[in-house]
């Protein structure tokens, strides 16, 4: 078994008195380390929130809405476990961590406006406004995925009045008033108001919903975007896919699996392929992660284990920038064709190092699937991936203290797995 032996001396410049984690990688039994990460993440961002009202009105804001806004923060901020727990929540977080992006005006303008109501929305649905808060100039739809709820306005609502437990629509007609609770029947639920999101586990949701603002913006040169799309499958197929490949990582990555429930809200299809898989995730998206859906059980194993990882690095990228030289000079990466910063070789490696230990566990235990030469064959492309890619960072990244250290763990498992000869083909996602 390999051990950590990485020092806690190093701070992030950015977060003073944040320690460095000694196994945000591959977590050791027991390891906090993610629990860390994420909490002092999650404590930018409320920070952030917090700051928000003390902003000028944005121009073409309203001063009454703005004005809302702050109360409630501050009534919110009342109660620091609930406004932890908002903004821990995808659908909140992410427009948060937009809003700091420099945008034209009118996005930031939009911005704001989405994420008042979907905090309204949200509060509305946990009775815990303290006040009603009406808001024009609405988003397309407002979301929650502890409600499973996703309400879409119609085109001639202006307007919504959001209360504890009630929402009211506003159209030139007059206003139309709906309880919250209603809508768990199918029989109290309008056409507007959809029930989109599967669950997978008690804790993970299929989302058939998504206001990340960034969705349809890809890096990836084989894809254009993720929009949802299940790709001809049921959701009971998806699910019950999700749940084996989780399954064999809770089996075998027990620490690593529990990490998930921690981070990973929601799992967001988009689209099916039986040649290669195509996943994804967001910087500013923590707590989701974009699959497509592949027959084969291994790579949406892979696939899970990949891009929660990234958002374990996400969170820690919150904090510290890791790398001094992150995004130039470009460099030839092991599972991109196309060049990359060094900040997206850094994510690869981090994010194929567990996924070689899930294969090192599996064979150690002697699973059926280990026995296949294929899934041998795999497991050594894998860490011929990892030595080539943990050789072009080590080599040419400039670190950070926290980065430093980071970079120390990857190399004492590069070490661990020896050095490999890349493969001719690359991976299949």
């Amino acid at each position: 078994m390999l051990r950590s032996t990485v020092s806690t001396k190093n701070e992030s410049a950015a977060v003073p008195g944040f320690r460095v984690p000694r196994d945000l990688t591959i977590p050791e039994e027991g390891s906090t380390s993610a629990r860390d990460v994420l909490s002092a993440a999650m404590r930018r961002a409320l920070a952030e929130l917090r700051r928000l009202p003390a902003r000028p009105p944005l121009p073409g804001d309203s001063r009454a809405e703005h004005a809302a806004f702050a109360r409630t923060i501050d009534a919110l901020f009342t109660s620091p476990g609930l406004a932890a727990s908002l903004v821990r929540r995808p659908t909140i977080g992410t427009l948060l961590r937009c809003l700091r992006k420099p945008q034209t005006p009118d996005q930031a303008l939009a911005l704001t406006r989405a994420l008042r109501a979907q905090l309204a929305f949200e509060l509305a649905c946990l009775g815990a406004l303290p006040a009603p808060v009406e808001i024009g100039s609405l988003p397309d739809q407002v979301l929650s995925i502890p409600a499973n709820l996703a309400l879409r306005f119609p085109a001639d609502v202006t307007a919504a009045r959001f209360d504890s437990g009630r929402v009211t629509l506003i159209t030139p007609r007059g206003e139309e008033t709906h309880e919250i609770d209603a809508w768990a029947t199918e029989e109290g639920r309008p056409g507007f108001v959809e029930r989109p999101y599967r669950e997978i586990t008690p804790a993970l949701r299929l989302a058939l919903v998504d206001n990340n603002p960034l969705q349809m913006f890809e890096a990836h040169p084989d894809k254009q975007g993720n929009a949802i799309d299940l790709g001809g499958r049921s959701a009971d197929e998806w699910c019950a896919t999700l749940r084996e490949a989780l399954d064999l990582i809770a089996t075998h990555l027990p620490t690593l699996r529990a990490e998930i429930d921690l981070f990973v809200h929601q799992m967001v299809p988009v689209g099916y392929d039986d040649h290669k898989h195509l996943s994804a995730s967001y910087q500013e998206d923590i707590g989701t992660i974009y699959l497509t859906l592949h027959p084969n059980l291994m790579t949406m194993t892979e696939a899970v284990v990949h891009e929660f990882s990234h958002n374990k690095l996400n969170a820690l990228i919150e904090l510290d920038p890791l790398l001094e030289n992150a995004f130039w000079p470009l460099y030839t990466s092991p599972v991109r064709p196309d060049p990359r910063p060094l900040h997206g070789v850094l994510l690869a490696v981090h994010a194929f190092q567990p996924v070689a230990r899930l294969y090192e566990r599996m064979t150690a235990a002697g699973h059926p699937r280990a026995q296949s030469p294929d899934f041998q064959r795999r497991f050594a492309k894998i860490r011929g991936i990892n030595h080539a890619g943990a050789d072009v960072v080590l080599s040419n990244g400039r670190p950070t203290p926290v980065g430093r250290s980071l970079l120390d763990e990857i190399r004492r498992w590069d070490d661990y797995y020896g050095a490999q000869t890349l493969p001719e083909t690359l991976p299949d996602h």
